[in-house]
């Protein structure tokens, strides 16, 4: 294989071990034939200095690492790829922020990203680009003469034409990506809704399984991420020895568990899920002081205003379950807004009889993966699932299915799922859990590169 080049806004810190399943099998990949990680080193300096750029060499490994000035942090950062795409592509037209300073920073740090990646690169080089803060960067490495094939993959949906062109200046995005040689998604409907917006925006004709934009040729594909799935298997079944594990059973003395784990986000459809449980409670008395509810929300993105909103939101709707519903020996909602480590959710997911992933709109989610990975596999939970993740594509056949805007739905899929029997509970494990052992985040990363390999270095992919 080629050597490979990936590049994100955000690098694990160079030297450390890897935690996440995705950064794991990105560091095997860039290990086996040495390669280089290049992004974002979290580090702002003053606008009238030039930003630090520094490489640093682990193993096989080069990291490359350029720093921000505090105005293009805001501009690119939190302005365009939070405040305007981030919502965007999360269908969230409402909270889309867009400020043409913002677009202007956004365009200016990827060219930043491109001249000095441009500085690294071989003619052989595969260059993997990852989500939407780099949309532009293949592009801005072409108009530079690189001729390597250069692949983006998006990690967050992609939303219907009439959603995602309602942004002032998406025709030029659209056409900054036709830079690539090889778009991947997540799911068959976040690559039919971009070739959409390609159609309706572009002067676009297509050449067997290619799309043809002027002088570029590009290919979409789908490419569902996964995770660890053996490694998470492994963790789960060890984790009974960690102390907070053994003292969260010994709390709840007998109760059933269900647990929600997300980053604070108003994507994730926490309020919705606590109003769910409610509803649950309220349907169903018989549970109350049976089940306790588990919610890990560890903050995320605490400069962005509505995320401040949003947990002011959420503590308000924990307290006031606490007041309706709580007992002096019994809580019904523990609401956690710290992280964890993988180990110790790992154990949380296995001690669970149900995970409540309901994201309003969500690319994959690994955590119901993740939770799916974690079971015993003699006694396993059950997982109730928003039909608006991109993982319900593949544990449809296993998950109960919910509409997380529907408040009965989640109450009647609670109820369902504390009831089924243990024989119907290994079943549908048995079929999530074959899915995953089927496709780890390793075949992932294996088959988006193989199919990047693949591209030919054709004259249309280059730019006029």
């Amino acid at each position: 294989m080629s050597r490979l080049i990936v590049v994100s806004n955000r690098v694990p810190e160079a030297g450390a071990p890897s935690t996440g399943g995705l950064a794991v099998a990105l560091r095997a990949a860039l290990e086996a034939e040495g390669g280089i990680w290049m992004g974002w080193s979290g580090r702002t300096c003053a606008e009238d200095t030039t930003p630090g750029f520094s490489l640093r060499k682990t193993g096989a490994i080069t990291w490359a690492l350029s720093d921000l000035t505090r105005r293009d942090l805001a501009e690119y950062y939190q302005g365009f790829a939070n405040g305007a795409l981030w919502p965007l592509f999360h269908y969230r037209l409402g909270l889309t922020e867009f400020a043409r300073s913002d677009s202007a920073g956004y365009y200016r740090v990827n060219r930043l990203f491109a001249d000095r990646l441009k500085t690294l690169i071989q003619p052989d080089d595969l260059i993997w680009v990852h989500d939407y803060h780099l949309l532009p960067l293949g592009d801005e490495l072409r108009r530079r003469g690189v001729g390597s094939r250069i692949g983006y993959f998006h990690h967050v949906p992609w939303p219907a034409p009439d959603v995602f062109l309602s942004l002032p200046g998406a025709a030029r995005l659209l056409q900054a990506m036709t830079g690539y040689d090889l778009i991947g998604f997540q799911t068959p409907l976040d690559a039919q809704n971009f070739e959409a917006c390609l159609e309706r925006s572009l002067p676009l004709r297509r050449a067997g399984p290619d799309l043809v934009i002027g002088p570029r040729r590009l290919r979409v594909g789908v490419f569902p991420i996964s995770i660890d799935t053996p490694g998470f298997a492994r963790r789960a079944a060890q984790a009974a020895a960690e102390p907070a594990l053994r003292r969260l059973k010994e709390n709840l003395a007998g109760q059933r568990l269900l647990i929600g784990v997300d980053r604070l986000d108003y994507t994730k459809g926490i309020p919705e899920r606590i109003g769910g449980f409610r509803r649950f409670l309220t349907d169903f008395p018989e549970h109350a002081g049976k089940v306790s509810f588990l919610q890990i929300a560890p903050r995320s993105r605490s400069e962005v205003g509505q995320y401040e909103v949003l947990e002011k939101e959420i503590a308000t709707l924990a307290g006031q379950m606490a007041g309706e519903w709580g007992r002096l020996d019994w809580t019904p909602l523990r609401y956690v807004n710290r992280a964890f480590g993988q180990n110790v959710l790992a154990g949380l997911y296995r001690l669970a009889d149900v995970a409540l992933v309901t994201p309003l709109r969500d690319g994959m989610n690994l955590v119901a993966k993740e939770f799916v990975a974690s079971q015993n596999p003699e006694d396993p939970g059950v997982l109730v699932l928003s039909r608006f993740a991109g993982a319900a594509e593949e544990l449809a056949e296993g998950a109960l299915v919910v509409n997380p805007y529907d408040q009965e739905a989640i109450s009647h899929a609670l109820s369902e799922a504390l009831a089924m029997p243990q024989s119907e509970r290994r079943r549908r494990h048995q079929a999530m859990m074959q899915m995953l052992e089927d496709h780890t985040v390793f075949d992932w990363c294996r088959s988006y590169l193989s199919a990047l390999e693949l591209r030919q270095s054709l004259p249309e992919r280059m730019p006029a």
